[in-house]
């Protein structure tokens, strides 16, 4: 009796610790649209750089090898902010994948893929750049100050 009642509680609180949200890691799924988030990136890095003159670039079939290296991802929707000003090396993404897509695949497929050395005359090293995500949003950000947008997009979780 008394071990079937220990079982009960040990059960009851191992689904008790389980169902209990995120794991202490924050939101899972940001919500916004891709503009405003990126904005809240920009915004929320140690690093100023609104010197680049950042545009925006609605990624589709016909761009996403070049921003993403890739057209093998599963997406909703995608942006790309890249400095107007071709000489600077930066360029960050942010996709929402589908509903069920594989993250750990579209990551690996970005990683391995994206060019860190399209613009020709300027460049990134592998070591700044950067793949993530928060729940169904992936972030790509390919600069020399990679982690502090990182750590930035990584507080859109809090």
């Amino acid at each position: 009796m008394k071990k079937g009642l220990l079982v009960l509680v040990a059960i009851a609180l191992i689904f008790t610790m389980t169902a209990c949200g995120n794991n202490g890691k924050g939101k899972t799924e940001i919500t916004g649209t891709l503009e405003e988030l990126i904005e809240k990136v920009y915004a929320g890095s140690v690093v100023d750089f609104s010197d680049l003159m950042k545009g925006l670039t609605e990624i589709n079939a016909e761009n996403i090898e070049y921003f993403l290296g890739t057209a093998d991802i599963d997406y909703k929707e995608a942006l790309a902010s890249e400095a107007m000003i071709t000489s600077i090396a930066h360029s960050m993404v942010l996709l929402r994948a589908n509903d069920g897509a594989d993250i750990e695949k579209i990551k690996k497929a970005i990683k391995d893929n994206v060019d860190g050395r399209k613009w020709i005359c300027v460049g990134v090293e592998d070591k700044n750049i950067v793949v993530d995500n928060i729940g169904n949003l992936v972030i790509l950000i390919m600069d020399n100050e990679s982690k502090a947008l990182h750590d930035s997009f990584k507080k859109l979780a809090e």
